[in-house]
């Protein structure tokens, strides 16, 4: 992934990794001076969730996000809600508080809704009620771009300017319909919105070491 990246960026692409969090902290700073972003699947902000279905533990997770916080890189958060194991108010309300204190309220929060496959086929398909009650907790507590995922044609999908509510950015699926966005700021209130916007921006970014 290093070498990859680092050749990509040399002729003019950007490259992302896609990470469960679990990497020690210096090949972390060393692969993230080619990366162009990083997106976290989060478990759950629980070590029992982390310890019996991950064979992990959570606090080399939040280590690695904190990481990421510090060395400037654009980074998003994926949590897939899975019923009855990480899904309980007060574990979300929990996580949102955590991230808006340590990583700030700008990082983008994904809720995924879960179906059942593979080695977990006894629990049922998430809720759509589930995955919006976690977006509401999480935007009550601050963090300003949260989506629903895995849900078609939901509002959840779109991103809403945190100044003025405004929509920005209308998503179905992986297609992107519509975007407002002018000069990475909001065209209704001017607001700059945090985020990668051009091939340009992303190119030129300079982590810290």
């Amino acid at each position: 992934m290093h070498d990859t990246a680092e050749i990509g960026r040399r002729v003019g692409v950007g490259s992302v990794m896609i990470s469960n969090g679990y990497i020690q902290e210096k090949p972390l700073r060393q692969l993230c001076q080619h990366l162009t972003g990083v997106k976290i699947d989060f478990k759950s902000f629980s070590e029992d969730f982390y310890r019996d279905w991950c064979a992990g533990e959570l606090k080399p997770v939040l280590h690695t996000l904190e990481v990421l916080r510090d060395i400037g890189i654009w980074f998003e958060m994926v949590d897939l809600i899975v019923p009855t194991l990480n899904d309980s108010p007060q574990e979300i309300e929990a996580m949102s508080k955590w991230i808006v204190k340590n990583l700030g309220p700008d990082v983008p929060l994904h809720f995924t809704r879960f179906h059942p496959t593979y080695r977990v086929t006894n629990l049922p398909r998430t809720p759509i009620k589930t995955v919006e009650r976690c977006r509401d907790i999480a935007l009550d507590a601050g963090i300003h771009y949260v989506y629903a995922g895995n849900v078609a044609m939901h509002p959840g999908e779109n991103t809403y300017c945190h100044g003025c509510g405004k929509e920005l950015i209308r998503r179905t699926g992986f297609r992107v319909s519509k975007n407002r966005i002018k000069d990475g700021k909001c065209p209704d209130c001017g607001v700059a919105i945090p985020g990668i916007w051009s091939q340009e921006q992303a190119l030129s970014f300079k982590p810290k070491a």
